[in-house]
C-alpha cells in the first residue's frame, strides 16, 4: 500500500471516529485515566484551574502526531524527542503517561474501525509501530527508571 492510500484510509478512520464519537477528547481521556489514574492529578496540577482545556490541548497534540507520523515521520520524531524530556524533567510526567495518552487516543479511534476494514487496521498497526519505535528511542534520552514513576 502506498503512502497516498494509507493517508486516505487514515482520513476515513478519523472521519468515522468523528461521526461516531464527536469530539474524541472525552473518550480518549476516560480511557487514559482508566489506564493511568495517577495522571489525573498531574493534569489538574498543570491545568491551573483549566484542566479540560489542557486535556483538549494534549489530545489535539496526540491527534497531530497520529495524523502526521505517516507523511511527516521526521517531524513527529523530532517533536517527540524534544517534548518527552521536557515533560519528564520539567513537568514530572513519566514516559509511560506520555505514551499512554497517544495509545489511548489511537485505541479510541481504532475501535471505530470495522473488523473487516483490513487496510485501515493495517494503517493503525503501522502508526502504533512507528510511534512505539520513537518512544523506545526516547527511553535512551531519560534515566533508566523513567518509564515508571508516579509523576506529580
Amino acid at each position: 500500500m502506498d503512502r497516498a492510500e494509507k493517508l486516505a484510509l487514515l482520513d476515513d478512520s478519523l472521519t468515522r471516529a468523528a461521526e461516531a464519537l464527536g469530539d474524541v477528547t472525552p473518550h480518549a481521556m476516560a480511557l487514559y485515566y482508566a489506564r493511568h489514574p495517577g495522571a489525573a492529578a498531574s493534569f489538574e496540577h498543570h491545568g491551573l484551574g483549566k484542566t479540560a482545556a489542557l486535556e483538549a490541548e494534549m489530545v489535539e497534540n496526540s491527534l497531530y502526531c497520529l495524523m502526521h507520523c505517516l507523511d511527516r515521520p521526521a517531524e513527529i520524531e523530532i517533536l517527540l524527542e524534544n517534548s518527552v524530556p521536557h515533560h519528564h524533567f520539567t513537568l514530572e510526567v513519566p514516559l509511560g503517561w506520555y505514551q499512554g495518552l497517544l495509545d489511548a487516543t489511537i485505541d479510541v479511534i481504532a475501535d471505530t474501525v470495522p473488523a473487516d476494514a483490513a487496510g485501515e487496521q493495517q494503517v493503525w498497526a503501522e502508526i502504533r509501530e512507528r510511534l512505539g519505535a520513537i518512544f523506545t528511542g526516547c527511553r535512551d534520552l531519560l534515566p533508566q527508571d523513567a518509564a515508571v514513576g508516579v509523576g506529580i
